[in-house]
């Protein structure tokens, strides 16, 4: 984690744990309460900047919650926003990964000519837990031609090994704040 848990600790008295959502034994981290609190939106938005490795193109903000941190990023940074969603959300010619969870698949799709061949893309998303999505989009982006060197998201699940299977791609990954045991 990037810049220290005592640094951070003001954000994460920000988040909301919800104990057994969406089922018995999942700490639900919620970040609306985050979202609720402009001074700590902007202290995101701002710690997240300061991460940032080198230049980039394009910031890819994962759906959802990936589009909001990503929006304003981006903002903040002066680059543009791809948008990768759901399978069927985006409409024209769009590039498709499947990826596999543990109770089936899905897919992630991003616009074809969203980004152009070796644009530098900083991958963004809320929160990282096993990694699967964000391995996904980051599949996705490179198959687009896309360079995916940096990843950054607000809370990170250290033990479910999210983290690890990025940087097993070739891929670093920072975080704003860690949640240990879940």
């Amino acid at each position: 984690m990037s810049g220290g848990a005592e640094r951070n600790a003001d954000l994460k008295a920000l988040i909301r744990t919800i104990p057994d959502f969406p089922k018995p034994g999942i700490q639900f981290r919620d970040i609306t309460t985050l979202l609720l609190d402009p001074g700590g939106f902007a202290t995101v938005v701002e710690r997240m900047a300061a991460m940032v490795d080198g230049p980039i193109d394009a910031i890819a903000g994962v759906e959802a919650r990936g589009f909001i941190f990503g929006a304003a990023l981006a903002r903040e940074l002066g680059s543009g926003l791809v948008l990768v969603r759901k399978r069927g959300k985006l409409p024209g010619k769009t590039l498709t990964e499947d990826y596999a969870l543990e109770y089936g698949s899905d897919s992630l799709e991003m616009h074809h000519d969203a980004i152009p061949q070796g644009a530098r893309i900083l991958l963004i998303d809320d929160l990282l837990a096993t990694g699967g999505t964000a391995h996904a989009a980051v599949r996705l982006l490179r198959g687009a031609g896309a360079s995916v060197g940096q990843s950054l998201f607000v809370i990170d699940l250290p033990d479910l090994g999210g983290a690890a299977r990025l940087r097993e791609a070739g891929v670093s990954v920072e975080a704003l704040v860690e949640f240990e045991g879940d």
